[in-house]
């Protein structure tokens, strides 16, 4: 596939085609589309932007619809699109535009389904970078990414490392806790268990009260028993405490933007994250990394614990760590900028 090197521009979306492509499974998928987001001054350096499970390639998006880290970057934020280019791809396996299990096979012309073949983090970094090179980029400043995002950042310093000059990994360990794969094991249990998943088959991801059930158990854990406190206090109408009809909304939500299947081939990629796989000991692995790192950790962040983040940025040659004090946990990357987009904004420049 031929196509122009991105020009200058604003906030643009895009799909690219990358091919066949042989997973780590070694199954092949006949073509695969990427969808991404392209924002910022091409004539300056480029972050790549690593999403999270839910998240999707509307990192900056526009004024009348935002993206997830808008208030990071772009106007108003602390890293300024006049000095940065930003590219965000949907991750292999999503549900936003790029080939997951959603998407219709070309060779049968029926929905992939739980026919997808099993994918990998270093899955997801490898589509994406095959999808840089056909568009002519060679070179990334950073790559950052927080929680997915975050465990796709390690893995492409490893798979890659004379691509990038710094890493920023937020929110994320170079391998899943148990405490981590448990509760993804109760989310997809929940979904599997629903009567109307059919084994994969469902008419449509609204049909499926074990989602919302998979939804509401990721939001216990995504932040902080006392932001919870702090923020319903117990308080009620006449059928539901607040902190329900927060869930239950929550719930529904995610059934109405997000695919069930490719949210279940995420959290089995997620579970499978380990840098150490194939590569040798921690300490070992750690040493292949060229790239500066930077990491930053979230207090309360049950899932990805401050404690495994600093014994990981003790071992790579050139690495700082950053913890955040906050109340939101695991969350705590998707909002509070001003707590931590200065470290990033820093260490962008130095």
């Amino acid at each position: 596939m031929s196509v122009n090197r991105i020009q200058r521009c604003e906030t643009s979306y895009k799909e690219i085609s990358i091919g066949a492509f042989t997973c780590e499974s070694g199954e092949t998928l006949p073509e695969v589309i990427l969808a991404y987001e392209h924002s910022g001054n091409t004539d300056a350096p480029l972050l790549l932007i690593c999403h999270a499970l839910t998240g999707n390639q509307f990192t900056v998006g526009t004024d009348e619809e935002p993206g997830w880290w808008s208030g990071l970057i772009g106007e108003g934020g602390l890293i300024s699109e006049e000095d940065y280019q930003t590219i965000t791809f949907n991750v292999l396996g999503g549900c936003h535009g790029s080939t997951g299990p959603a998407s219709t096979n070309p060779e049968t012309g029926e929905t992939y389904r739980l026919n997808f073949p099993t994918i990998t983090i270093r899955d997801m970094v490898q589509a994406q970078k095959r999808a840089l090179e056909i568009l002519g980029i060679h070179h990334i400043h950073a790559v950052i990414g927080g929680s997915l995002g975050g465990m796709q950042v390690y893995e492409w310093g490893l798979l890659y490392p004379d691509t990038m000059d710094k890493l920023f990994m937020l929110a994320a360990t170079p391998f899943l806790s148990d405490y981590g794969i448990a509760f993804n094991h109760i989310g997809a249990e929940a979904i599997k268990r629903d009567p109307n998943w059919k084994g994969g088959a469902y008419r449509s991801s609204e049909d499926l009260h074990g989602f919302e059930i998979a939804r509401m158990t990721g939001m216990v854990t995504y932040r902080s028993s006392s932001l919870f406190q702090q923020r319903f206090n117990r308080g009620q109408n006449e059928e539901n405490y607040h902190i329900q009809s927060y869930l239950d909304y929550q719930g529904k939500k995610i059934k109405k933007r997000f695919d069930a299947n490719s949210y279940l081939y995420l959290l089995e990629a997620m579970n499978h994250h380990d840098i150490t796989k194939g590569r040798g000991t921690m300490e070992e692995v750690a040493k292949q990394y060229k790239a500066e790192i930077h990491t930053i950790s979230f207090e309360k962040d049950l899932i990805y614990p401050r404690e495994l983040m600093e014994e990981f940025s003790l071992l790579p040659p050139q690495t700082t760590h950053y913890h955040v004090d906050t109340e939101f946990g695991h969350d705590g990357f998707l909002v509070e900028f001003d707590k931590w987009g200065t470290f990033i904004h820093y260490h962008l420049n130095v």
